[in-house]
């Protein structure tokens, strides 16, 4: 990392200073004489630290890590981005770059691929989750950090590059040549029809093309005969907030408030209104959500909620109602400030309190749910049609069933098998059937299957023989209990690795205790939705 002069600091905290200037406005003369000084105060101990501090000091890492300390007396979500994590988090936002689509990761010295995105060009050409990328151009990549095998990896759109795999049940390296290409992360992880006139639609974030893929999406299961469905937004942390506004207004009437902001700087107070006629307005609607549902997912289900036009079911969301503005700062780096709390159309602000070193607020989604969680009087606001939904805490659901990973609620043994990502592990001895994609022969220890296969005895027994290979003592009692979750886990992880995640999903929600609640709901949610026409205003503002 490049070292800073320390005349070079005086520098950085003006840039700084620009930066907070732009953000906030002019304050009054003697504020200013006061931040100052406290610009003085900083600059002077990053000098006396690089002059005199007993080992080496990095600058760079100094005034990153000074930022984040600042950041953090604030609020929970108000940080600041290196170089890297800002130009990361825009790809991210863009939902494009240029290169092979994996995400990779050091494991045991090794360049191990983490996670792949449908479509692109690693996909197609048919690398796998636990894929360890052993050469980049004939180059062994032992002992290599992902930035450099990143910058190996990646390339003007249309070059090749080869690399050899090292997988499991192979003998041999798997020698593969991927073009780069220009790589587009897909938020709607999933669409499909359960059944003829039901449809589902999963969201995984909220990015620049949410809206636009939530739109074809729509349209390709109308025309498959969706009358009614369900929305998932479990687990999706939220993103930008105009795409939750689009969003909304897919099942919102022209003119119906979707959210409202309140914050210090200009044009921080904004209502938003659904401003598009849709042609989804009718359609009955059940919203899953839980614990890990957040910010652009709690706007879009709160709004549905106000106007009782969607039953929302699972657990109470995470309860985030800050709105950060992202900032690009000097040498590539970025602040995200929190300039702006958001409102419901009732007026709920749904944002959870803190503690002072956030510890309690980020650790919410470890911690199981009081469904008799006493409210006060004060937070309670209407509905539309004049159904009680309150502040301060997340968006609670119409029907509650918690189930944290993927729909269920495992114990403690099969919650262990599923956060040592053992169920992944698994799912890397086999492969699909007739693939052609991999130009090497497996070995005798992989199984091959079809889509549509099932986990059976055969396969349970198998597993087993793994976690007793890898000293996973198993606690009998707990499989038992949990036996359903840990077959449709099994099935799914292989599902996800070979036949795609839309496929995995749609497997999956055959015994998704969520999903299957959902589907039994949907004479309510038309009943709700005629409320909802009913409107009294409550949540028109």
């Amino acid at each position: 990392m490049r070292r800073f002069r320390p005349a070079s600091a005086a520098v950085a905290a003006i840039a700084i200073s620009a930066l907070i200037g732009g953000v906030f406005g002019r304050s009054a003369l003697a504020t200013e004489d006061r931040v100052s000084e406290q610009y003085k105060l900083f600059t002077a101990a990053l000098s006396a630290i690089e002059a005199n501090y007993v080992g080496q000091v990095e600058s760079d890492r100094l005034v990153y890590s000074g930022i984040t300390g600042m950041l953090q007396t604030l609020d929970p979500h108000s940080n600041f981005m290196d170089p890297k994590s800002y130009a990361q988090m825009r790809e991210r936002q863009e939902g494009r770059y240029y290169g092979l689509g994996v995400s990779i990761a050091v494991a045991d010295g090794d360049i191990t691929v983490v996670q792949l995105f449908e479509g692109s060009p690693a996909h197609q050409k048919g690398l796998r989750r636990g894929d360890v990328i052993a050469k980049i151009e004939g180059e062994s990549t032992k002992g290599w950090t992902t930035e450099q095998a990143v910058k190996k990896l990646k390339g003007p759109k249309g070059t090749t590059v080869a690399i050899d795999l090292r997988r499991g049940g192979f003998e041999a390296l798997i020698p593969l040549s991927v073009m780069r290409d220009e790589i587009h992360i897909v938020t709607v992880r999933a669409a499909f029809m359960v059944d003829g006139s039901t449809g589902y639609i999963q969201l995984s974030e909220f990015a620049e093309n949410s809206n636009q893929e939530l739109g074809k999406a729509l349209a390709d299961l109308s025309t498959k005969g969706m009358k009614r469905l369900v929305f998932d937004l479990r687990g999706n942390p939220g993103g930008q907030l105009d795409q939750a506004i689009k969003i909304a207004n897919r099942f919102l009437p022209k003119g119906d408030l979707i959210v409202y902001t309140r914050g210090r700087v200009s044009n921080s107070d904004q209502d938003y209104r659904a401003t598009e006629q849709s042609d989804y307005t009718h359609v009955p609607l059940v919203v899953l959500a839980n614990r890990n549902s957040a910010s652009a997912s709690e706007i879009v289900s709160g709004a549905l909620q106000d106007h009782d036009r969607a039953l929302i079911v699972g657990e109470t969301t995470f309860g985030k109602a800050l709105v950060q503005s992202v900032y690009r700062i000097n040498q590539g780096a970025g602040l995200a400030v929190t300039t702006a709390r958001y409102y419901t159309p009732s007026g709920r602000l749904i944002q959870r309190p803190w503690d002072g070193t956030f510890d309690e607020y980020l650790m919410y989604s470890q911690k199981d749910q009081d469904p008799n969680k006493a409210h006060n009087p004060d937070d309670m606001k209407l509905t539309d049609g004049g159904r009680k939904v309150y502040s301060g805490g997340g968006v609670e659901p119409d029907r509650r069933l918690d189930g944290p990973v993927d729909g269920f609620s495992p114990g403690r043994f099969a919650k262990l098998l599923y956060n040592r990502q053992l169920f992944d592990v698994f799912a890397q001895r086999f492969s699909r059937k007739g693939d052609p994609r991999v130009p090497s022969a497996p070995g005798k220890d992989r199984r091959e299957v079809s889509q549509g296969f099932a986990v059976d005895a055969a396969m349970v027994q198998e597993f087993r023989d793994m976690l007793a290979k890898m000293k996973v003592t198993v606690d009998e009692a707990g499989w038992q209990k949990d036996e359903v979750f840990i077959k449709a886990m099994i099935r799914y992880e292989i599902d996800f690795d070979l036949f795609g995640g839309a496929e995995a999903r749609r497997r999956l929600s055959e015994a998704d205790p969520q999903v299957q609640l959902a589907l039994t709901l949907f004479p309510e949610a038309e009943k709700l939705s005629q409320l909802g026409k009913v409107t009294t205003g409550k949540a028109q503002r």
